[in-house]
């Protein structure tokens, strides 16, 4: 018994080396290949070749990464439900149960989100504008 286990001990050292040395001679390799050419156009960022205009430094709405974060949770819940409905048959109703109410609650987060207008892209002095002259789009 000591033995199968000092063999997966062994088994992860010599994993976990192979892979720290793998990445040191990615970072040797890239050292020892790499330009060293110095100048003024080379310390100038640029993306794709495009010279850059204006400060890197720009302010991005919140709600980009609210939309963001939501569609990660959706998209991760999404995985929950596709591993469940692969196992369906074995679950039975214990199963289609459970995961019922975890669509419910799914539906329920969704509702509280559309309540409270975070999913909504439209500034807040456009809704007000719209709200105070009765016009609906």
């Amino acid at each position: 018994m000591s033995t199968a286990i000092s063999a997966q001990h062994w088994a992860f050292g010599v994993y976990f080396i192979v892979g720290i040395g793998i990445c040191l001679a990615m970072i040797g390799i890239a050292y020892l290949l790499g330009g060293r050419a110095f100048g003024r156009a080379k310390e100038k960022p640029f993306e794709s070749g495009v010279d850059s205009v204006g400060s890197a430094r720009l302010r991005f709405s919140a709600k980009f990464y609210l939309v963001a974060m939501f569609f990660v949770i959706f998209d991760v819940e999404a995985l929950y439900l596709f591993a469940w409905s692969v196992s369906v048959r074995e679950s039975g109703w214990l199963g289609f149960i459970e995961a019922s109410i975890f669509i419910v609650l799914l539906l329920v987060g969704l509702v509280y989100l559309w309540r409270i207008r975070a999913l909504d892209w439209a500034p807040v002095k456009r809704i007000e504008s719209t709200k105070k002259s009765g016009h609906r789009h």
